[in-house]
């Protein structure tokens, strides 16, 4: 009988679709990497996700972010990305957290984190979090200031080929100095990133608990390319993992 998920069944077998349904993974960010994450999780048929996002939709979201439209600009990504989730697969159990994330969380039921955070602060905070915990995470590490998705690789962050890239660097810095220099699985590139311009500015917001918070918010250039296709990196790598038969 014909299901949504039966194309994934001529793959990877119903036993593995069921165990699918079985998982919960949560994604940090539902910009143009975690969005496209979080969608290829449910339409492989992961059962459960926890998605977390405080932002709304901008303009400049339209080039790249699966749920920005003119028509949605100003609105919650959270809850966009609950009615589309919920429109692919209705069964799947959905934890919608619309807040700031900075370790305010319980990730001790989850079975994979998504990390496809874009700021220094929260990122380092969550990959930390995840390797003491021993959360099984994989990161987002240089889809903006690109173009080319062909360049996309994954490997330990220990592994990682262009260091100097001054976002890389900075993380790999600050978990070193918290005793973390391997095991965490990231989305890289080999491409040499590159900006027309260098845009900065002050954010300021104020998290679900009242707790303010403020941080230098640094605009990368982005392309409707590589974003998408390190989230669909991500996605396939952790519904892999799961798969009974590990095929990577």
């Amino acid at each position: 009988m014909e299901n949504i998920f039966s194309r994934n069944e001529l793959f990877w077998g119903e036993e593995n679709q069921k165990l699918l349904s079985f998982k919960h993974v949560a994604v940090f960010g539902l910009g143009g990497v975690g969005g496209f994450c979080a969608e290829a999780l449910a339409r492989a048929g992961v059962g459960e996700l926890t998605i977390i996002d405080f932002d709304t939709v901008s303009k400049t979201n339209i080039n790249r972010q699966l749920i920005a439209l003119n028509s949605t600009v100003g609105q919650s990504k959270t809850k966009l990305f609950e009615q589309r989730l919920k429109d692919i697969n209705p069964d799947i159990k959905l934890h919608v957290v619309n807040d700031f994330y900075n370790g305010n969380l319980d990730l001790s039921n989850i079975d994979y984190a998504a990390d496809a955070i874009d700021t220094m602060r929260s990122k380092i905070e969550l990959l930390e979090t995840c390797v003491n915990s021993n959360i099984p995470v994989i990161s987002s590490m240089g889809a903006g200031n690109r173009i080319d998705p062909a360049k996309l690789y994954i490997s330990d962050i220990s592994e990682i080929e262009d260091k100097n890239a001054p976002f890389v660097s900075n993380i790999i810095y600050q978990l070193k100095k918290r005793g973390i220099e391997k095991g965490i699985t990231v989305v890289a590139s080999r491409e040499k990133p590159f900006v027309q311009e260098r845009i900065s500015s002050t954010e300021k917001i104020v998290t679900n608990s009242g707790e303010n918070i403020e941080f230098t918010k640094i605009t990368p250039s982005s392309t409707p390319f590589v974003a998408s296709c390190a989230g669909i990196f991500m996605a396939s790598y952790i519904t892999q993992s799961f798969l009974k038969e590990y095929r990577q």
